[in-house]
């Protein structure tokens, strides 16, 4: 990352308003998180058909249950990395109005970003697919503890994660959200996403197409390279952290 490329994004959050921020798996790695599809991701160990489609919940919940117990334990320890924590204070600058999130790990609420829009849901709880009560983390942490899978407590089935799983649509208001963030975006930032994964990954074509402008934060390469007028190889944390820093002090 050089600083060259940092004052360039920078002058565009400042100068593209409104800014909308979209996170994938790359931010949260910084936290410890597993990603999904690199060479050392999760689904180079599990077969996302056994585990991650809502065909394979409905036919062995127990199994999936056994692979979301393990992200648990995770996502419990994890903490808000140096990329949420600036992602938070560019919002409360006023310089981002919204993060769209394709990550299930409530990070950047805990990290004090407020208008969050979560498209793949979030681990924070789980519903019954029969009576569709709902129940908070904490529950299903102390449920998996005497059980393979967490029972609802009302009618007894087994407890579905809140998380958009292969095979399922995801939630309408929020993806209807983001689409629309997306399109009144003066500047879409994508962080740590590769953008392979649809419909999210169309939300740069929605901004560059109503008129908006473009900057990626992310290692490796995206499709949408080639649409983007900032592009930046580095860590989530450094380079968000040296924006707010380039940006400058907050107003009083």
């Amino acid at each position: 990352m050089e600083q060259g490329e940092v004052r360039a994004l920078a002058a565009l959050v400042r100068e593209c308003q409104p800014c909308v921020v979209l996170t994938g798996a790359g931010i949260s790695t910084e936290s410890g998180i597993p990603d999904f599809r690199s060479p050392t991701g999760i689904w180079a160990e599990y077969d996302p058909m056994e585990y991650a489609t809502i065909d394979a919940f409905r036919r062995d919940p127990v199994k999936v249950w056994e692979f979301y117990a393990l992200r648990f334990e995770v996502l419990m320890r994890a903490e808000p990395n140096p990329g949420h924590l600036a992602l938070a204070e560019l919002e409360r600058r006023g310089h981002v109005a919204a993060v769209v999130t394709q990550n299930i790990d409530g990070l950047h609420e805990r990290a004090g970003s407020r208008d969050v829009v979560e498209v793949h849901g979030s681990i924070r709880s789980a519903s019954c697919p029969d009576c569709a009560e709902r129940v908070q983390l904490d529950e299903v942490v102390a449920a998996l503890r005497d059980a393979p899978a967490p029972a609802c407590p009302r009618c007894g089935a087994i407890l579905k994660p809140d998380v958009v799983m292969f095979g399922e649509l995801l939630p309408a208001g929020a993806i209807d959200r983001a689409v629309e963030l997306a399109k009144r975006a003066g500047l879409l930032l994508v962080v740590g996403s590769s953008l392979e994964v649809y419909p999210v990954a169309g939300l740069p074509q929605e901004t560059v197409s109503a008129g908006g402008r473009l900057a990626i934060v992310n290692r490796g390469r995206t499709p949408f390279d080639r649409l983007a007028e900032v592009i930046i190889d580095a860590g989530a944390g450094e380079t968000l952290a040296a924006v707010v820093d380039e940006l400058g002090v907050a107003p009083a």
